[in-house]
């Protein structure tokens, strides 16, 4: 049973997922428990999500960005290393990606295979992204 708040308004049931990002974000990340979110006018479609953001000498910005572009099969030459299903959402080369969640990156956020394919097939350029503490 839902409960009326003493405004009138009902109030959200003990499981509701939420994230603490706005909720015109299309993808939230919480750098301090390392969950992401995809969410669809403030609610969430999947997650909370396991992550790996970047090292601490190499953390990942917050604030509010957007996907710039996605790279399926992106290589970076700077890390040496692949990048699939990458979600690029700075424009200094942040992205989501595939990639260890036992290992910190240079910044990105990484993503298991299935949540890479799951964020990459969901963003698209223009969408909002947000990065919490």
């Amino acid at each position: 049973m839902t409960a009326i708040g003493a405004l009138g308004f009902a109030a959200p049931s003990a499981d509701a997922a939420t994230t603490p990002c706005e909720p015109q974000a299309k993808a939230c990340v919480q750098l301090s428990t390392g969950q992401a979110w995809l969410q669809d006018n403030g609610s969430v479609t999947t997650g909370p999500v396991p992550v790996a953001p970047g090292l601490p000498s190499y953390p990942t910005p917050k604030g509010i960005f957007h996907v710039q572009y996605k790279d399926i099969d992106h290589y970076s030459r700077q890390y040496n290393g692949p990048m699939p299903y990458s979600v690029f959402f700075t424009n200094t080369g942040v992205a989501f990606h595939q990639g260890s969640l036992q290992r910190k990156s240079h910044g990105c956020v990484h993503l298991s295979h299935q949540d890479a394919v799951t964020f990459y097939n969901t963003l698209h350029p223009g969408d909002e992204v947000q990065v919490v503490a």
